[in-house]
Order: C-alpha cells, then structure tokens, then sequence
C-alpha cells in the first residue's frame, strides 16, 4: 500500500506543468501544492512528457514503473564510469544496488525530480570520458535545466574545459550550454523575462530549518542568518581554490597556463594511462560536486542522490591497503545512517559532517595532482578522436 506522503511532491509537479499544458506560459504563475515553480524549464517539458504518460499525473504506479526503469539506467551509467576507471572493488557495487532505502525511496516511491537531473549528468560524465564533450556540455545543460543542482559539478567541468581546449577552445562549449538554456526557457523569456530568470534560477531561496539534514545541531536562528549563508559561500569558493589549485592541477605549472592553447603548454611526463586520465577527469568532477555538497545551506533527504552514486568513487580514489577497505565501508554505512534517520537529529547531522570531513581530509592527504597533458586519451576507435573531440 503506498504511504499517504508519496503523492505530495508528484501531485505538485503535475499541478505545475497542468498549468504550461494549459497554455501559461508566465513562468511567476506555475504553482503547486507544496508552492511556486522554482525549477528551469527542462524540469517542465520532461514532466509534461510524464504528465500526457500517465493520464494527467492519475497512474502513479506506472510513473513508478518509469522511475524504476530510470534507476536502472543510472545505475548503468555508473557502473560504466566506475569500470572505465578501474579504481573502486567490484563488491562496493553491491551498496550501490541494495544498500540504501534512502536512495530507492526517492528514485520509486517519491519520484523527485532529482534522480532525472542526476541520471542526464551521468550521462554527460559518460561522454566526457568519450571525448564528446560538445554532447557532453549540451546534456550537462540540458541536466542543469532540469535542477540546478548540478551546477555544483560546474567549477571541475570548467577547469577541465580549459585544461583540454584553452580559453578560446572552451568558449564554444560555454556557448553550448548557455544556448541550451536559452533555447529551453525561450517561451517563458518572452512572456516574463524576469519571473521565468528569478523563479527558476533562484540562489537566495530559504529552506525550513525541520527539514534540514545536515544543520540539526544548529539553532534555527543561526541556520536562517544570512551571515552563516556568506560564510558557508566563502568555505565552498575557498576549498575550489584550494583543490583547483593543488589537487586539479599540476604543481610545477602555473594555473594561468590553463588559458594557453594546449598545444603551446609544456607535455606531461611520465606519459599517463589513459585509466589515469580518466579517472582524473571523474575525480575533478566528483570533488567539484561533494565540496558544493558539504557546504550546502541545507540538504534535504532527496538531496542524497546527489551525490550517493559518487562517494565510492570518492572514498576508493586514494591509494588503499587491504586493512583499509573496512574503514571505507564503515564510512558509507554510517552516511547512510544519518541519512535514513527521520527526521534528523543533533548526533546524525554531526555524524554526517564527521564523515564529509573523514572524505575531505582522505581526498586532501591521499591524492596527488596529476600532470595530465593536452594530448586526449585514446579512443576505441582512434580514426574518429578528432571528430569526436570537436
């Protein structure tokens, strides 16, 4: 029997894009139950798409059934940039698939909007690997446009950008994914330029303090200050800096280099694997995003997906003994945990940031930079690398 909650957030997607369906097109105008539209316009074509699917939004357990098929998909997407990589043991695989409630909860039974964005990154990553990254950029947007979560996977998919292509080279990739944007949100833009731009790509939203994950032990005085919202800005730009300038990138350039031309920089030596550079490129954006993730002003229990799917890598990227392993588990098992408890409490939103920390100290001690060149990786079909980097 389905609990009396799983409606709440479909319910108002539905009453959300009913209103684009009927021909709204005042972005400030889309509502809800549960409030005003506040996502960009991909979210509204693809849940209208789900809206026509499923009769209106009245067959709930088909709309499952496709959550289902979407979790599956993800998972594949995953699992293909962990075996490109080769870094995390196969048997870590096994939490992934059916060691988190939490997870199968927001992909199945609640239906965010989150697992969509999420699924559209994963996929992009995968093209990245595959050195397509004018697709890549185009479903990175098209991801974006959907959430804007995925912004936090922005400042590593820049670096790696102009680390590839230079400052001219990336300029038309930028292009890409602010067209794409663009294109999506035109019919609103036309209408209400600043209802569709203050509504769907809004930066200052508030968040309720009973619903907060991470900040529980926090007075809800403090957790609403906007002094501590400048401050968590400041800790968020400060560690991009830090990990851009001593993690991302190679120690004996200098930064600036990254806006030359790729051909006039100096090659990399000892000449890499092409595992190596792959997992450079996943490790960039994975840290991009969970340094994004332990500053948040508020994490709420759909946010998980945002970044379950990545801290295995993050925790299997360091060099690890065997007596290492059980420690690393251990670490998952209790950011679970803090996750499944409901509603959070002062000692699970501690242990939660304890263990971003344990991740954050392992990322920072445990990895070097790495002088990747501006040659790409080899291609399995390497006649068509060209092509496929343009």
């Amino acid at each position: 029997r389905r609990p009396a909650d799983t409606e709440i957030d479909w319910k108002a997607y539905m009453q959300e894009v009913e209103g684009f369906a009927n021909g709204t097109l005042d972005y400030t105008q889309l509502k809800g139950d549960t409030g005003p539209l506040v996502y960009p316009a991909g979210f509204v074509y693809i849940f209208l798409g789900l809206y026509y699917a499923t009769g209106r939004g009245s067959d709930i357990r088909l709309a499952q059934y496709l959550f289902a098929g979407l979790y599956l998909l993800n998972l594949l997407l995953v699992f293909r940039i962990y075996c490109r990589t080769n870094k995390v043991p196969p048997y870590v695989f096994f939490f992934m698939c059916c060691a988190s409630y939490r997870i199968h909860s927001i992909f199945v039974l609640r239906l965010f909007n989150d697992p969509v964005a999420m699924a559209l990154l994963f996929l992009a990553i995968n093209l990245f690997l595959e050195e397509r990254w004018s697709w890549g950029c185009l479903l990175f947007s098209l991801a974006v446009s959907v959430k804007m979560n995925i912004l936090l996977f922005a400042p590593g998919l820049l670096f790696l950008l102009l680390q590839r292509f230079g400052l001219l080279g990336c300029i038309p990739k930028l292009c890409i994914c602010a067209l794409l944007q663009v294109v999506l949100g035109l019919p609103f833009l036309l209408v209400n330029p600043v209802g569709y731009l203050t509504r769907s790509f809004d930066l200052g939203r508030q968040f309720q303090f009973k619903w907060t994950v991470n900040w529980r032990f926090l007075p809800e005085e403090v957790f609403q200050n906007r002094v501590f919202h400048a401050a968590l800005l400041l800790a968020h730009l400060a560690g991009l800096g830090l990990f851009a300038l001593h993690r991302w990138h190679s120690s004996k350039e200098n930064i600036l280099t990254l806006l030359k031309d790729p051909g006039k920089r100096k090659p990399a030596s000892p000449r890499l694997t092409v595992n190596n550079i792959l997992a450079w490129i996943v490790f960039i954006l994975f840290s991009s995003n969970f340094l994004g993730v332990c500053c948040s002003r508020s994490l709420h229990y759909q946010f998980y997906v945002w970044y379950f799917h990545t801290l295995p890598y993050l925790l299997w990227c360091t060099p690890t003994t065997k007596l290492a392993h059980m420690p690393k588990v251990l670490l998952l098992g209790v950011i679970e945990l803090c996750w499944n408890t409901y509603p959070s409490t002062v000692c699970s939103s501690l242990s939660l940031h304890i263990c971003h920390g344990l991740i954050l100290l392992q990322l920072w001690y445990g990895t070097a930079p790495t002088p990747v060149s501006h040659t790409p990786p080899p291609s399995r079909k390497p006649t068509a690398m060209s092509k496929k980097a343009q």
